[in-house]
């Protein structure tokens, strides 16, 4: 593989605490960065930089680690705009909408769904993703999930299954009819293209025993956990999400102190969607209880059509600075660290040697500009190493 060095970096975050400042984020001013076509060989000052076979002058521009968005749902059809207008002039968010986009998605065939689904992948890269998960949970029959996670296979390696997102029409009055098929026969046919299994519980979607019975089928089956938990009312499943082990528990938007003493014990990731609070109008998690606590957090843009339609992770991190009590190098931490953390990885979300070769140039000179300059265009060029 041929070399490629990276040089005038003005502000280079490696996510390396052995490097640069001795900080979390490993800060290297006056930097260069060395990679081969799929991993990073060497960080260091811009003079003390050794040869390779190509030279990139980057200007005095900053550098940092490819954004790992660890929670979306960018497989979808259907247009929901009018529920974020309603939300707005006052109306609260119920959860209620996501079967008007279960019946749009199940009525979209393969090609547009696959095309649609494709424009958003495209525009988080274009904000710097370059890991992302992808969840199912729009079809919420055994064949539409099946084809889902087929889907999102072609999009992604970090796949979840996510058939427990609400009780479909055609059981409501079946409720353990459908657990028994998302544990069961769904959950086996989705298995094999999936690393992840999820589960939406909260008021109005799946209480915690059922959540239980769910998350312990996908576990015999080898997949891991993640939870959707307490966006909507504190109903225990922040407990569950660090009984069961699983790696993340994604939104925590009501959240105890105890709850928070557990996590900082344990090793599941709260994953923060401040793109949900914005999109709902619903209070924000202060993260720095989070990080106060000793948890490790993430930042995710939770890419959906009626709650969160966010493809900028730049955005999500101006949120966590603005709203959320964080600091900018929290805040990017965990959206690139942090996510992969949340999908335990350690391949990604950092520039350290070793890493995959995935990193971003700013057109700015400090990383600050992330969260300075909301709704420009920070990332000026995304590069992703060779899977």
């Amino acid at each position: 593989m041929s070399t490629h060095v990276i040089r005038h970096i003005g502000e280079l975050i490696t996510n390396d605490p052995s490097v640069g400042d001795g900080s979390n984020v490993g800060r290297i001013k006056d930097a260069a960065l060395i990679v081969d076509e799929a991993r990073v060989l060497w960080s260091g000052y811009d003079r003390d930089a050794p040869a390779a076979d190509e030279s990139i002058d980057v200007e005095g521009a900053a550098v940092i680690p490819g954004f790992v968005d660890s929670h979306t749902h960018v497989i979808f059809a259907g247009e929901r705009s009018d529920e974020f207008e309603a939300r707005m002039a006052g109306v609260a968010y119920d959860g209620g909408g996501i079967a008007r986009t279960v019946a749009a998605t199940r009525s979209t065939d393969r090609a547009t769904l696959r095309d649609q689904s494709l424009k958003r992948v495209h525009d988080l890269g274009a904000g710097g993703v370059t890991t992302f998960e992808v969840k199912s949970g729009y079809e919420l029959t055994l064949s539409g999930e099946e084809r889902l996670v087929e889907l999102a296979s072609e999009l992604s390696e970090e796949v979840t299954y996510l058939g427990a997102h609400v009780v479909p029409e055609e059981f409501r009055d079946d409720r353990d009819g459908y657990v028994a098929l998302v544990a069961g026969a769904m959950l086996d046919a989705c298995a094999p293209r999936a690393r992840w299994a999820d589960v939406f519980c909260d008021r109005g979607a799946f209480d915690v025993d059922e959540a239980r019975v769910i998350l312990a089928s996908a576990r015999k089956k080898g997949l891991g956990l993640r939870l959707h938990a307490n966006q909507l009312a504190d109903i225990g499943a922040i407990s569950l999400a660090i009984e069961m082990d699983c790696a993340s528990v994604d939104h925590c938007t009501h959240v105890t102190n105890e709850d928070l003493e557990a996590l900082g014990s344990s090793s599941t990731v709260a994953t923060l969607l401040p793109g949900a609070e914005f999109s709902t109008r619903s209070p924000y998690p202060s993260a720095r209880r989070f990080l106060d606590a000793g948890v490790c957090v993430a930042l995710a843009t939770d890419c959906n059509p009626g709650t969160s339609y966010v493809t900028s992770m730049a955005f999500v991190i101006a949120l966590g600075v603005r709203e959320m009590g964080m600091s900018v190098d929290e805040a990017l931490w965990a959206s690139t660290r942090g996510g992969a953390t949340a999908l335990r990885r350690s391949d990604v979300g950092h520039l350290g040697v070793g890493a995959r070769a995935d990193f971003c140039v700013l057109d700015a000179p400090r990383v600050a500009h992330l969260a300075y300059r909301p709704g420009s265009r920070v990332v000026a060029r995304t590069y992703r190493g060779e899977r």
